[in-house]
């Protein structure tokens, strides 16, 4: 099916402010980094951006609409464009803490995201696909805790296969805090309520966006790997920045593989549930979980290696690709994009 011509529209908005934003202020997070500067306010906000292209699209395309969710929607972009301001302060005063500044203006613009949230009627929330239960899925709790099996599976895959093939490589492994373990995973759901945006801003997009069009104009499969490759080209400025500025290759390589596996298993979870708050739940999940068993400034400066990378393609395809057999990928006529409403075409 063809793109219609409102659609066309939102879609070049998205993509400015999804893409050519983060691309044009990584040329600042570039000049950051080279200068030996702290570059993590730059990812911190760069989550942010597909979830505000979106909203800018609905607002600019469906402006009479009176269920638009304007209260939520401004309240996020205003955040958006803090947290732009946060990056663009960083460079110029490097001197500050701005990793410690960004992370105040997350979690302040957050509570007050919730505020604004709820004074949106509940209609507008159903209409642009901000209720999380009555979406007509199945038990989001369900897709949730399979995630998190899923998550507990790769990292004793990986290390299993790890220690298979080469024993030196985890005989060092320091041995798990349990104290810590138990502090963290006790704050990992109050964290993600005071930070929730970020996630919300990616997922808002890639899956509650993106994902719908993609498979309506390129099939459910195609339209799934589609956006896998868009999303891992999407980190390339966090990749040579921040997560492995010495193996960028690598890191993007790898970004790219990681980001198609988990647009399978994240499509399915969205398509199965049909409400956009899993994504986001299991995807905050996936990037806070690693407090449990190291710190989180182990994700910044990594040096990959090309064997690691391949060991973690196999973890990877060997838990999340199956998925892709589900019914809900499957192409036939019947085949209904998980979409929202606000894909209706509105002339």
């Amino acid at each position: 099916m063809k793109w219609t011509s409102p659609e066309k529209r939102q879609l070049l908005i998205f993509a400015l402010i999804a893409f050519a934003l983060p691309y044009l202020l990584g040329i600042l997070m570039g000049i950051s980094y080279f200068a030996g500067n702290d570059t993590s306010a730059f990812p911190n906000a760069q989550m942010y951006y597909p979830a505000a292209g979106v909203m800018l699209a609905m607002l600019l395309t469906r402006k009479h609409d009176p269920l638009l969710p304007r209260k939520f929607y401004t309240c996020f972009l205003v955040l958006t464009l803090a947290l732009i301001a946060v990056c663009v302060l960083s460079v110029a005063m490097p001197t500050l803490p701005w990793a410690i500044w960004i992370q105040f203006v997350m979690i302040a613009g957050t509570l007050i995201c919730w505020g604004f949230y709820f004074l949106d009627k509940k209609n507008c929330r159903t209409a642009y696909g901000l209720r999380l239960t009555k979406t007509g899925g199945s038990n989001p709790a369900v897709m949730v805790i399979l995630f998190v099996v899923l998550y507990f599976a790769r990292i004793l895959l990986a290390g299993g296969l790890a220690y298979l093939f080469d024993p030196a490589s985890v005989s060092g492994e320091s041995e798990i805090n349990t104290t810590l373990f138990v502090i963290n995973l006790v704050a990992l759901p109050i964290n993600f309520f005071l930070v929730f945006t970020a996630f919300f801003g990616e997922e808002y997009g890639w899956r509650g966006f993106l994902q719908p069009l993609l498979q309506k104009r390129f099939g459910p499969r195609k339209g799934i790997i589609i956006l896998g490759l868009l999303w891992g080209i999407w980190h390339l400025p966090i990749n040579c920045f921040f997560y492995s500025p010495q193996t960028w290759y690598l890191s993007i390589l790898n970004q790219l593989f990681l980001c198609v596996c988990y647009s399978v298993f994240f499509g399915f979870a969205y398509q199965k549930t049909k409400t956009i708050w899993v994504p986001v739940i299991i995807h905050f999940i996936n990037n806070n979980a690693i407090t449990l068993f190291a710190s989180a400034d182990s994700i910044q400066n990594q040096v990959l290696t090309l064997s690691s990378i391949l060991l973690g393609f196999v973890s990877l395809g060997i838990l999340y690709l199956p998925f892709f057999a589900s019914n809900v990928f499957r192409s036939n006529s019947e085949f209904q994009p998980a979409a929202f409403p606000f894909f209706e075409e509105n002339e």
